[in-house]
Order: structure tokens, then C-alpha cells, then sequence
């Protein structure tokens, strides 16, 4: 299956009635990640990183008695941190990065998580994509959230070409609203993570299947 080249216009009426069918299926796409601060979504954000948001939920209510805030968690013994984040796995890392993320937070930002995108990418362990799920779900600001799973479902859907996440993330910018790109790519983001999954993708049950050039659609 071949689909010729569509103008900028035809791709954002198709992402228009894409994001339509999306909000048909999932009225009110939620964070999967318990928090109750931007602290908390910060810190369990960083420990999602190549592991799922169930883990990360099992994981973070011990670790947010123990570590109330940056300030604890910048005080802590890294050893004993690894052991309460272990199953989150890459776990020397990420207690490394969550540690000095609290030691920044409290030196530079008066111990209160930044709420810009320039700000946010200076925090240890934090990139683009943790900055933008901070933008969007902490602090009600537009913003496109690039994971695997929206990746693979943009490219799939001929939205993007590209393989880098900067990228995508400016490619689906071109083609929303400002005011939806919160909401679309969360939903973009919880289709790819249970409908439009990598290996069989499930697409029988996929409520934009007409609008899926994918070559490799239903052939799975």
C-alpha cells in the first residue's frame, strides 16, 4: 500500500479528525503516573525512564515516605535510595540523577520544581520529554509529550518521517492547535501503549484504523 505525498493542510484536517476520533474513544485521558506535586510527578517521571508507570507507582509510595521532598531527597544516602528505586531498574543512575535533581531544585529554584521548558532541561536527568510532561500535567502549559509510544504511533500514521524526538515533537507542533497538543498527545501516547503497540498491534480494535496509511497495518 503506497500513499502519495499530503500537503500541510491535508495533514492537519487528517491529525484534526485523528484527535476527533481519539476524544470519541478516550474523553478524559489521564497521567498514569500517581502524584500528588510537581515534585512527585517530577520524581517519578525520571524513574519511568525504559520502565512502566505500574512499577514506578509500586515503587514511589515508600519512596515519598521516606523522601518527603527535594530537600530529603537530596540528603540521601545513595545506596539506600538504590535499594527503595532497584525495581525500577538503571536504578545507580537514576538514584544519582534524583539526588542531584534535589540538590539543584533546592539551591537554584528556592526548593520548588521550575515551570519553564528552558528552566526544566537544566534539572539533572531531565530532558525534553520529562520537561514537557511537566509543562502539560503539572503546570497546565501546552505541550507535546515524545516517548516511544508517540513516536511509533505518529510515524505509523505518516504524521512525522523522523526517527529523532525533537523532531516529531516540532512536527506534530506544526500540525496542532497550541490548545490541543497537551491532550492529543496524551492520547496519541495511551493509544501506542495499548492498542498500537509495537510487536502486534491490536489493530481490530483500533478506533482510527481508516485513517492509518501504516503498510503493515492488520498484518500482524
Amino acid at each position: 500500500m503506497t500513499t502519495k505525498a499530503l500537503s500541510s493542510s491535508d495533514q492537519r484536517t487528517r491529525l484534526r479528525d485523528i484527535a476527533k476520533t481519539l476524544q470519541r474513544a478516550m474523553p478524559s485521558p489521564k497521567m498514569e503516573l500517581d502524584h500528588r506535586s510537581p515534585w512527585e510527578l517530577l520524581v517519578a517521571t525520571i524513574l519511568s525512564a525504559q520502565c512502566t508507570d505500574q512499577r514506578v507507582n509500586q515503587v514511589t509510595p515508600s519512596l515519598f515516605q521516606l523522601y518527603r521532598g527535594p530537600a530529603e531527597l537530596a540528603a540521601a544516602h545513595r545506596p539506600e535510595l538504590e535499594q527503595v528505586i532497584r525495581s525500577t531498574g538503571f536504578f545507580k543512575n537514576k538514584a544519582k540523577h534524583l539526588v542531584a535533581c534535589g540538590q539543584t531544585v533546592i539551591d537554584r529554584f528556592g526548593g520548588e520544581v521550575p515551570d519553564t521548558m528552558e528552566e526544566l532541561i537544566t534539572l539533572p536527568g531531565v530532558g525534553r520529554k520529562t520537561a514537557n510532561v511537566m509543562l502539560g500535567n503539572a503546570f497546565g502549559r501546552p505541550s507535546i509529550v515524545v516517548d516511544t509510544h508517540v513516536k511509533r504511533v505518529a510515524k505509523r500514521l505518516g504524521l512525522t518521517k523522523s526517527e529523532n524526538p525533537d523532531q516529531v515533537e516540532q512536527d506534530l507542533q506544526l500540525l496542532l492547535p497550541k490548545s490541543q497538543w497537551t491532550s492529543v498527545s496524551q492520547r496519541l501516547l495511551l493509544h501506542g501503549r495499548y492498542v498500537c503497540i509495537a510487536r502486534k498491534p491490536q489493530c481490530g480494535a483500533c478506533s482510527i484504523y481508516r485513517h492509518c496509511p501504516w503498510k503493515e497495518k492488520g498484518l500482524q
